[in-house]
Parts: structure tokens; sequence; C-alpha cells
């Protein structure tokens, strides 16, 4: 049955899906994206303070007050530790933030996750997994150094070769990571591995607490300390926004399906790791439309190389 090839083929569905992703989002970069947030670290440290330490605390909290399933808060602790999306810099730039701070974020704690995201996983979400198992540190940094480093030292080798073509390429990379999203949404339904009702309103609420918090964290941590507007929502927008496209790798990395065999553990993995995506962009969305409309129709926006200093 169909169904079942995809079971036994889901961790390759992943790996593409993420490989694109990332291979369409380093067509975009340039060293020189992040030279200026380097000359003026204020906002980017704080960014990445939130985004490190802040939400991987934030998800275990809310996964201890709704008193979810141990899958379930795994799940959110996954989507944690992973780092921020790369439709937030598409998400910052509608909403007139410092595109340059969010392609630094992003593309730092995407490199930096290879050593993160498993020292996460191995703090916070080991009392949630089940008895016996070990995290595979070893084989969550081989499956991102080959499936995310690598695509996106590639996706920058071919933007710098070919400029004319690179929002072309970005483009086509990342419709493609799409499409493969939604091939892995249907075949994950189709297998009946994900029922919203099954989960009950918890996930769906820990889901939506956890966008919603990192969110709030960003605002107030970023206005104490007197970041710039465009900059806030920048950080504000990549911590609410995950990789989950890394999230669906990892999962089908350390719980591997077997056609035939339930595992409700790792189906609340999964469910957080699709679901989050969709939930967490109408959570940021009134924020964007928000600073959206507070500029004039025509600001001149931020960009690499003419991008000021953000609070610094």
């Amino acid at each position: 049955m169909i169904f079942d090839w995809y079971l036994e083929h889901e961790f390759a569905f992943a790996a593409a899906q993420l490989a694109l992703a990332m291979f369409g989002m380093g067509a975009k970069l340039t060293p020189q994206d992040f030279a200026a947030e380097f000359r003026s670290p204020r906002p980017f440290l704080t960014g990445m303070a939130i985004q490190l330490i802040t939400v991987p605390l934030i998800a275990v909290a809310v996964s201890k007050l709704l008193g979810v399933s141990p899958g379930i808060a795994t799940g959110l602790i996954l989507v944690a530790a992973v780092p921020g999306g790369t439709i937030s810099n598409v998400i910052t730039y509608v909403g007139r933030g410092n595109i340059a701070l969010s392609i630094a974020l992003t593309a730092v704690t995407t490199v930096g996750c290879l050593v993160t995201t498993p020292a996460i996983l191995q703090l916070f979400a080991s009392a949630s997994l089940p008895e016996a198992f070990e995290m595979p540190t070893r084989q969550i940094a081989f499956d991102i150094a080959l499936c995310l480093l690598a695509p996106l030292a590639f996706g920058m080798f071919v933007g710098a070769r070919f400029p004319g073509w690179r929002d072309l390429i970005a483009q086509r990379a990342i419709q493609l990571s799409i499409f493969v999203i939604v091939l892995m949404i249907i075949g994950a339904s189709g297998a009946g591995r994900v029922d919203p009702m099954e989960q009950g309103v918890s996930a769906i609420l820990g889901i939506v607490l956890l966008a919603l918090s990192a969110q709030i964290v960003a605002l107030v941590v970023t206005r104490a300390t007197r970041v710039a507007d465009a900059d806030q929502i920048a950080i504000a927008v990549e911590v609410t926004v995950r990789n989950t496209n890394l999230a669906l790798m990892i999962k089908a990395s350390l719980f591997p399906v077997i056609p035939g065999v339930a595992d409700p553990f790792a189906d609340g993995v999964l469910y957080i790791a699709l679901m989050y995506g969709g939930i967490a962009l109408p959570v940021v969305a009134p924020l964007v439309s928000t600073h959206r409309r507070r500029n004039h129709p025509n600001p001149r926006e931020k960009t690499p190389s003419a991008a000021e200093p953000g609070g610094g």
C-alpha cells in the first residue's frame, strides 16, 4: 500500500525537504549579510539568548503546565530545540523588520544547532523519552551536517556563482520543500498517524502557548533592553517561527517508523512537528501586520549592505 511505502521512506522525505529548504535559503545568503549585525551585536546576542535558553525553558514549562503526554512534551521540546525557520526571513521582510538581523540569527543558529539541538534534547527531553532510550547525538549531528549545513553551503556557492538567478533558485527550492511537506502531511495522515482529535485539545493549546509565550518574551526583553523596533520584530518572528523541517527530519531519525506497529510516543512527536508551523504563523501574523501598518507605505527597507546598526 502506498501509505506503508511512505512510512518506510519517511526519513528520506524529511531529509529531502530540509535539504531543499536549506539550499534555497543558502542561495540568498552572502558573507556580507552578517557584517553589519556583528559590528553592533547587542540585538543579535539578545536574539540568540532568547532562542537558545528561553524558548526551550518555555517548552518545558508549557508541557508541565498542561500535563501533556510524553510524546507531545518531547515534540514541544524538539520544536524549541531547533533553530528559527527559513520562512522567518520572509515574514520579517513582509513586516518591515531588520532583514539582516533575521538572516544572521537564522544562519548562525542553523550552524550552531549541530551542537545546541542535541544538547537541548539531552538536557530537557531525556526524562520524557522512553525507558532505556539513548540519545543518538552523533547521528543527529551527522544528519544536521549532511541535510542542513551541506545544502546551506552549496546554496551559498550556487547563489554566488549565479547572482542573477539567486532569487529564482531560492524561490523554486523553497517551493519544492513546501511541496514535500504537503506530501509528508498526506502520507502521515493517510497512514493514520496524524489525527488532530486523537491528541486532544491540550496538544493544540501547547503549541499556541509555546509560540505566543516565545513571542511575548521576545518583545518584553527587546523593549526592556531598548532594541530598535525593526530588530524587535526580527527577533520576535525568529523565536516564534521554528525550523519544523529540521524537527521532522530529527523525529524521523530518532523514531523511525515500523509499518504495522503502533507508536503513540513517536506519533505525538510527529504531530507537534507537523502542526507547529501552521499554528505559529497565525500567532505571529498580528504582530507583523501591526508593525507593517505603523510604517509608511514605502519605507527604506533595511538590507545587508545598508542596514543601520540595530540598537547598538
